[in-house]
């Protein structure tokens, strides 16, 4: 077998050891070493890589923001921040058909800013908003279908753990990344608002309503989020601007959502050691997947698949956008396999250089920036796309007695959200790069 040819059966190969359950970091890892082995003719190649490609992995200076992102996000959580922005929300649109489902969205949306994980977001929320909704008697179906959809905001709307692997992976600037995902995040909160509007309409049964409170309340409320716009500002204008670098951004936002969780009560002795010990499990799954991904594409180059595919797709002579509506067509059917993180590893080497090769009317960093960001928000709707949504199981782990099937249901009207969201953004470059275009 020639190289191209060891590359090309690589992936039923890959896809097979995930179909059989073995964690895809590992399978990745095993893979990408059997290929040397093969592509090498001996052990040499693929031990040497084994000491450098581990080194090179978990010495890089840029990976440091990952673990200072998802401590965050549980200092966060310890300060009362995810409460108190449901009540805020809450106070503001619970009295409305559907409004608590709408506050448990905006709330997710809230954290997601000081949060880059999605699967921390839909569950610190709905430990939150889950008694919430079904104490004003929103159906179970609805309110786990909600908060499933309202958790992906967590990694759309910077800062965002994806967003900063992508980042590396493509060589793009973070902070303009960032930057990029604000509009859309906005946008994917106002559309999963609108699809609770139209749900409840349609299901008027799956909805109660509660009373409205005094605007005094509301304003109280609402006060009481300002640990989170101070934190976001800190972090995402701190970066931009130029202040300090992501990695510091990261470590400035983790020290004052420490603070304030130390302010609040939350932050003890012993809590502080548990969302170290979590910070360091997620971490070690992350950097993981990440090692097997390094060793997984180092093989693939040394086949030039992505190279040859990259020619190859070129040389049909479709048109841009087919090409790309065909990759986004692939990513959502990879959502219903495997994790967000897992996808972008692994398909990332292998898609950007044909849509790199591709004439958008775009410059060669906006069609980075801008693809970055579309690719997030399909993976995102992987997250919630039966029957292997990483966020309904989360949820429905939760909620044990509402039955998967009925959340099923339910996300489907998201999902139809997301694509019509995507659509929108494939057709439109200019509103993802909005932000970009006018502060650049």
């Amino acid at each position: 077998m020639t190289n191209l040819e060891i590359g090309l059966t690589s992936f039923p190969v890959l896809l097979l050891m995930i179909f059989l359950r073995i964690p895809i970091g590992l399978s990745m890892l095993m893979v990408g070493l059997g290929g040397l082995y093969f592509v090498t003719g001996g052990t040499t190649v693929a031990l040497a890589k084994l000491k450098s490609e581990t080194y090179s992995t978990f010495s890089s200076y840029s990976l440091s923001i990952v673990p200072m992102f998802l401590l965050m996000g549980h200092f966060a959580t310890l300060g009362g921040m995810s409460t108190a922005l449901f009540k805020a929300a809450e106070a503001w649109l619970g009295h409305r058909r559907g409004g608590v489902a709408m506050s448990a969205v905006g709330a997710c949306a809230g954290f997601g800013a000081i949060c880059g994980s999605s699967l921390a977001t839909a569950a610190t929320m709905s430990q939150v908003a889950l008694p919430e909704l079904k104490r004003y008697g929103y159906s179970g179906g609805f309110s786990t279908a909600t908060l499933a959809a309202g958790g992906t905001l967590g990694i759309l709307i910077p800062p965002s753990v994806i967003l900063v692997i992508y980042a590396i992976l493509t060589e793009q600037n973070i902070a303009k990344l960032f930057l990029s995902a604000f509009i859309p995040g906005l946008l994917a909160a106002l559309g999963y608002m609108i699809t609770i509007s139209l749900y409840v309409r349609r299901n008027p049964e799956a909805a109660g309503v509660r009373d409205a409170i005094p605007y005094a309340e509301r304003f109280r409320a609402l006060r009481a989020v300002w640990p989170v716009l101070l934190v976001f500002i800190a972090v995402v204008g701190g970066i931009y601007l130029g202040v300090f670098t992501p990695t510091e951004g990261a470590a400035v936002g983790a020290a004052g959502t420490g603070l304030i969780a130390l302010s609040k009560g939350g932050l003890t002795r012993s809590s502080l050691i548990e969302s170290f010990i979590a910070t360091a499990r997620s971490t070690a799954m992350i950097f993981f997947i990440v090692l097997g991904a390094g060793f997984y594409n180092g093989f693939l180059a040394l086949t030039h698949v992505p190279q040859e595919l990259s020619n190859y797709v070129v040389s049909l002579g479709y048109s841009p956008w087919a090409i790309l509506t065909i990759i986004l067509a692939l990513y959502l059917v990879f959502g219903c396999l495997m994790d967000s993180l897992s996808m972008i590893l692994l398909t990332i080497p292998i898609f950007f250089p044909i849509i790199s090769n591709l004439d958008f009317g775009l410059t060669s960093e906006e069609v980075a920036i801008w693809f970055g960001i579309i690719v997030l928000i399909v993976v995102e709707v992987g997250l919630i796309t039966p029957p292997v949504g990483m966020n309904l199981f989360v949820i429905n782990s939760m909620d044990r007695l509402t039955p998967m099937l009925e959340t099923y249901k339910a996300v489907l009207w998201f999902v139809a959200s997301d694509i019509i969201r995507v659509a929108i953004l494939v057709a439109f470059p200019g509103i993802t790069l909005f932000l970009l275009r006018l502060l650049g």
